[in-house]
C-alpha cells in the first residue's frame, strides 16, 4: 500500500509540473465567435516564430510565420506538389519549392512603401489571418529633417490552400484608415522559377507567384481594396489555373465550417479539449491527396505525400474515419486497403510498410515493421465501424491473409516477430515487441466480430477468439516484467528501460498490469512537459506514443489521471507556442504537424473518454470514463454504421452512469451502467 501510495504520488507531482509549465507558456486564446483561435501580439511576447501545415488535394503549405520585435509580420511559404513527382521518384519525390516573397512591400500607397508593419492579432480557423496596421511616410536621410510615418492602411492577409487544385491563395485586404484620401499602386508582377527538366518525372515544372487587381486606386476614408497572391505548379507547357480566391476561400471554408463542424461535434465541461478535438478533426481530414492511384491520406511534413502507409494510414488514422463520416477519408481508408491488398502472396513475404509515388512504387526499407498486424487491426475496425457489408466482404481476404501471416510470424514463446516496429530501428524493439502483438490481439477480436456479419462459419470466430485468448497469455508470460520498479512490460526480450509503448495493451483491452503500466507512464521517468518520452533517460518524444497513452489510461478506466494529463497536453498544443494541432516528434522533424497524428487525438475522445467499439455492422459498444469533476459530456452527430447518433453520458446517483444514444430521426435508448463498465447498443 505505501509503494502504491508513493507511486500516486509521484503521478500527481509530475502532472502539476506539466500542468503549470502548459499554463505559463500559453500564448493563444480560444476565439468566442468560431472554432478558431487568435493571439495579440504585445511587447512581452516579441518577437515569435512558428509554423503551420495546410493542405489540400493537390498542394500543401507548410507557413513559417514570424513577428519579429518590431511588430513586422515575415513569412516563408515552404510550397509541396505531390502530384508533381520529381527525380528520383521515392517516397519524398513531391515537387517542394519555398517563396519568401513579401507582397506588401510591392504594393505602394502615395509612391511610398508601406513600412512599419504592426501586427494587431493573428487567428487560426481553417487559415491564418493576419491584421496589420501599416504606416507611409518618408524621411529626408542626412537632412535633419523629415516626415513622421502615419499609421494610413490597415491590412488582413488571409492564407490557405484551395481545396482541389495545386494553388495557394493570399488575399490582403487594404483599409484606407487615415482621414484623408490615398492612392494605392499595385503593380502587374509575376514571379516565375522553372525547374530543370531532367529533376521532373514529366521535365519541367513551373512554381508561379502572381499578383491580381493591378492598377492604380484612390481610396476614400474607411474605403477598402482587395488584392490577391496566388502560388501555384503546373508542368511546362501548360497554363496556369486562373483562380478565383474569394471562391476558393468559401470552399475552404465550406470544407472546415461543413464536413468537420458538422459532424462528431464534442461538448464537455473542458472548453480546450472540445477545440482542440475540433481542430484534430481538421488537420486528420484535410490532408488527403486526389493520386492517380485514388484519394491517399498524407502524412505531410514536408515529406510524405501521395502515398501509404501501414501505420499512419491503416492503423492510426483509418479506424477514425468512419465514426466521422467524412466522405473522402473513408474514400482513402479503402482506397488504401485496396492497395494493400495488392500486396497479398501465396510465398508469405511481407506486405511493403508504404505505397509510394501515387501507388506505383513500395517502400519497405526498415523491413517488416509489424504492418500485417497494423493493416489487419486498421481494415477490421474501420470495416466494423463503415457499416457498409460490401465493403467488409471486400476487404475480409485482407484482413484474413494478415492474421494468417501473424499465426505464421509467431515466436517459440507465441508472440509475433518482426523485424522492426514503426519507429523503424530509431529505438531498439528486439525480434518481438509489444506492439505488434497488442496490434495482433485486437485485430484477432475485431475479425472474429466480423466474420459473424459476413456470413462466415462460426468455427472462424471460435478460432480467432481462441487464438487472441492463448496471444494475451503469451503477452503476459513473454512482455510481463518489473521494468523501472514498476508491474509493467518490457517492450522486447532484453529491454531494461522504460518504453512509451507499454501502453499498446491497456488500448486494446488488456488492463492485467493497469496500475503500474499508468504509474510508470505518467512517472518522471517518461513523462515530460511534452508528453511521453520514447525511452526512459532520453528527450526524444513522439506524439502518436504519448496519444495512445491517453486513449488507454482512459480505456482502463483511470478518467481523473487521464483527463489532467489530456488537459495539460491540449492547452501546450492549442494555445501554447507551437499550435494548433497534434506533432509528430523532436528533435527529428522539428515538431511537424503530421496529419495522422491528429487522428489520434481524435481517437482519445472516441474510443477512450466514450470508449466506442464496434461489435458488428450496426452494433457498438460504450464504456464511457467519465471524470470524477464531470457531470455529463456528449458527443453528437457521430456518423458510424451508415447512419448517424448522439451519445450522452450523465452521472446519476448510486456510483452509475446513463447512457443515451439519440438517433437522427429522434429515437432513443438509455442504458445506466457502474462507472467504468460497458453498454452494448444495436442500431436499427
Amino acid at each position: 500500500m505505501m509503494k502504491r501510495t508513493a507511486l500516486i504520488m509521484a503521478t500527481v507531482a509530475a502532472l502539476f509540473v506539466a500542468t503549470t509549465a502548459t499554463a505559463q507558456s500559453e500564448r493563444w486564446q480560444m476565439l468566442s465567435d468560431n472554432g478558431g483561435i487568435v493571439w495579440t501580439p504585445s511587447e512581452q511576447t516579441l518577437p515569435h516564430a512558428d509554423h503551420i501545415e495546410m493542405s489540400g488535394e493537390q498542394m500543401a503549405v507548410v507557413l513559417r510565420w514570424g513577428v519579429d520585435r518590431s511588430g513586422a509580420f515575415n513569412s516563408e511559404r515552404s510550397l509541396v506538389f505531390p502530384m508533381l513527382r520529381t527525380v528520383p521518384n521515392n517516397t519524398h519525390a513531391s515537387l517542394m519549392h519555398r517563396v519568401a516573397t513579401d507582397v506588401p512591400s510591392l504594393i505602394s500607397v502615395g509612391g511610398l512603401a508601406m513600412k512599419n508593419e504592426h501586427v494587431s492579432q493573428v487567428e487560426i480557423n481553417g487559415a491564418v489571418k493576419v491584421k496589420s496596421i501599416l504606416s507611409v511616410g518618408k524621411s529626408n536621410i542626412g537632412s535633419g529633417r523629415g516626415t513622421t510615418p502615419t499609421p494610413a492602411i490597415e491590412m488582413e492577409r488571409t492564407i490557405f490552400p484551395t481545396v482541389d487544385k495545386a494553388a495557394m491563395c493570399e488575399i490582403y485586404t487594404l483599409r484606407n484608415i487615415s482621414d484623408r484620401q490615398r492612392i494605392v499602386y499595385v503593380p502587374e508582377f509575376t514571379q516565375r522559377y522553372t525547374t530543370l527538366p531532367e529533376k521532373g518525372v514529366t521535365g519541367s515544372y513551373i512554381v508561379e507567384l502572381s499578383l491580381s487587381g493591378a492598377g492604380t486606386y484612390t481610396l476614400a476614408p474607411e474605403q477598402e481594396l482587395t488584392v490577391v497572391a496566388t502560388l501555384q505548379a503546373y508542368r511546362q507547357g501548360e497554363q496556369p489555373v486562373v483562380v478565383n480566391a474569394e471562391a476558393e476561400y468559401k470552399a475552404r471554408m465550406a470544407f472546415v465550417e461543413g464536413d468537420i463542424d458538422g459532424a462528431l461535434v464534442l461538448d464537455t465541461p473542458d472548453d480546450v479539449i472540445d477545440r482542440a478535438f475540433r481542430m484534430a478533426k481538421l488537420r486528420a481530414s484535410e490532408s488527403i491527396c486526389k493520386t492517380a492511384g485514388g484519394y491517399m491520406h498524407a502524412p505531410g511534413g514536408e515529406s510524405y505525400y501521395a502515398a501509404l502507409w501501414a501505420n499512419d494510414q491503416a492503423e492510426y488514422v483509418n479506424p477514425f474515419f468512419p465514426w466521422l463520416g467524412y466522405d473522402k477519408g473513408n474514400e482513402s481508408a479503402l482506397n488504401s486497403f485496396r492497395h494493400f491488398a495488392r500486396f497479398m502472396n501465396d510465398k508469405w513475404e511481407p506486405i511493403p510498410s508504404s505505397i509510394i509515388a501515387e501507388g506505383i512504387d513500395i517502400w519497405n526499407g526498415a523491413g517488416d515493421r509489424g504492418d500485417a498486424a497494423m493493416i489487419a487491426y486498421g481494415a477490421s475496425r474501420y470495416a466494423l465501424a463503415l457499416g457498409d457489408k460490401a465493403v467488409a466482404q471486400e476487404l475480409w481476404p485482407l484482413i484474413e491473409w494478415c492474421l494468417e501471416y501473424c499465426q505464421r510470424k509467431l515466436s517459440p514463446a507465441g508472440v509475433v516477430m518482426s523485424d522492426t516496429d514503426e519507429l523503424e530501428g530509431r529505438f531498439p524493439a528486439g525480434d518481438a515487441n509489444l506492439c505488434t502483438s497488442s496490434l495482433y490481439y485486437d485485430a484477432l477480436l475485431s475479425a472474429a466480430m466480423l466474420s459473424k456479419e459476413i456470413g462466415k462459419p462460426a468455427s472462424v470466430a471460435r478460432g480467432y477468439n481462441k487464438q487472441a485468448k492463448v496471444l494475451r497469455s503469451n503477452i503476459e508470460k513473454h512482455f510481463g516484467a518489473e521494468v523501472g520498479g514498476y508491474k509493467t512490460y518490457r517492450y522486447y526480450e532484453g529491454n531494461t528501460l522504460l518504453r512509451s509503448w507499454i501502453c499498446m495493451p491497456l488500448t486494446v483491452g488488456i488492463y492485467d498490469r493497469a496500475d503500474g503500466t499508468i504509474a510508470a507512464l505518467l512517472s518522471d521517468k517518461l513523462l515530460s512537459d511534452n508528453g511521453v518520452l520514447t525511452e526512459e533517460g532520453s528527450t526524444t518524444f513522439w506524439d502518436r506514443s504519448t496519444l495512445y497513452a491517453m486513449r488507454g489510461i482512459y480505456a482502463a478506466g483511470y478518467a481523473d489521471k487521464a483527463t489532467d494529463f489530456l488537459a495539460s497536453y491540449s492547452r501546450t498544443r492549442l494555445l501554447g507556442d507551437h499550435v494548433p494541432y497534434p506533432i509528430e516528434a523532436w528533435p527529428e522533424g522539428s515538431q511537424r504537424h503530421l496529419s495522422a497524428e491528429s487522428g489520434l487525438y481524435c481517437r482519445i475522445i472516441t474510443e477512450g473518454l466514450f470508449g466506442l467499439r464496434p461489435t458488428g455492422l450496426r452494433s457498438l459498444e460504450v464504456k464511457p470514463s467519465l471524470p470524477t469533476e464531470w457531470n455529463t459530456m456528449s458527443l453528437n452527430k457521430v456518423r458510424a454504421f451508415g447512419g448517424e447518433f448522439d451519445v450522452t453520458v450523465s452521472r446519476i446517483e448510486g456510483g452509475k452512469v446513463e447512457i443515451v444514444l439519440t438517433k437522427a430521426d429522434g429515437t432513443k435508448q438509455s442504458k445506466t451502467v457502474a462507472e467504468g463498465k460497458s453498454a452494448k447498443f444495436v442500431l436499427k
